[in-house]
């Protein structure tokens, strides 16, 4: 079986089979270009980690056994403070929310990986589906978006 807990821990910040993990490519990302729009109408390096951020919090509300919905900062949070301190607010964001998922994940018991999430089948929430399923759905959404930061911090 695979381990899901290992597989969001690569492609969070380990050695993460589609290329750079998140927190590799993020740490390479130049502050003062984070919050730029140098893709026309595509969201900056800074909004796709609050969207992240976002969603790796509402995972782990999930997980810990709260009604599936949309994230309690929206899904689309917009930058406030777009100077170099408000960049590593928001990376700091994301890294403790992937931590806490993490050591969240590593204590669950493995018979709760098959409990399903607190609603009915919503695919654009994620909801109704299982915990196994709803972690697999995160790693899958860290991979795509790492893709678009990929390509943004070449910019």
């Amino acid at each position: 079986m695979i381990n899901l807990v290992d597989e969001l821990q690569k492609a969070y910040n380990g050695d993460a089979w589609h290329g750079g993990n998140t927190l590799s490519l993020l740490v390479t990302a130049n502050a003062e270009k984070v919050f730029t729009h140098p893709i026309p109408n595509a969201h900056s390096i800074a909004e796709l980690v609050l969207h992240l951020t976002s969603w790796t919090e509402e995972v782990l509300e999930r997980i810990d056994g709260q009604v599936a919905k949309e994230p309690a900062n929206g899904d689309w949070p917009i930058p406030i403070d777009m100077s170099e301190t408000g960049w590593n607010e928001i990376l700091n964001q994301f890294k403790s929310a992937n931590q806490k998922l993490i050591e969240t994940l590593s204590d669950l018991n493995s018979s709760n990986w098959s409990n399903e999430v607190m609603d009915e089948r919503n695919p654009s929430l994620g909801s109704g589906v299982n915990n196994a399923q709803l972690i697999n759905g995160l790693i899958q959404h860290h991979a795509y978006h790492s893709g678009q930061i990929a390509l943004l911090v070449k910019f």
